[in-house]
């Protein structure tokens, strides 16, 4: 696993944070994946928010699937679920798998797609995520959408 002292001197990779109340977020991260893995780097994609795979995204990228990883982990629109705690075990899944993604070091590029919601709802701790951002991989560019973002 790297870390902030294995990372020095190497080139660091951008955090885009695409959030507000408007349409685009996503549609604008897949395009960064999409020419990401135009010019053969490696991408994961992870969709913390809708509950199948059989979306447009989805199916487009499975034709990339030599530079892209797709995985849907969310479990529907969760703030309309009556099962709090199931909502939150799937959610906190979700996290700690993008972690793992992320911390793999076999990315040039993680989106995480719809991250802002889980802070919104309380569902993982802010604190852990920007953890997460601070200790990724020197070269990772880490995209993240959602409405409501932090400061």
């Amino acid at each position: 696993m790297a870390n902030q002292e294995e990372n020095k001197g190497a080139r660091r990779g951008l955090v885009l944070l695409h959030t507000g109340d408007g349409k685009g977020k996503s549609t604008s991260a897949f395009g960064q994946a999409l020419r990401a893995a135009g010019q053969g780097l490696q991408v994961c994609i992870v969709q913390f928010i809708k509950a199948q795979d059989q979306t447009g995204e989805a199916k487009a990228f499975q034709a990339l699937s030599d530079h892209v990883e797709f995985h849907v982990k969310g479990s529907g629109f969760t703030w309309q679920q009556k099962n709090k705690d199931e909502v939150i075990r799937v959610a906190r899944q979700a996290f700690d798998f993008a972690r793992e993604k992320i911390m793999s070091g076999r990315y040039d590029m993680v989106v995480l797609d719809e991250l802002t919601y889980l802070l919104t709802y309380g569902m993982v701790d802010e604190a852990e995520v920007l953890d997460l951002i601070r200790n990724r991989p020197a070269g990772l560019h880490l995209v993240i959408t959602g409405r409501d973002a932090g400061e």
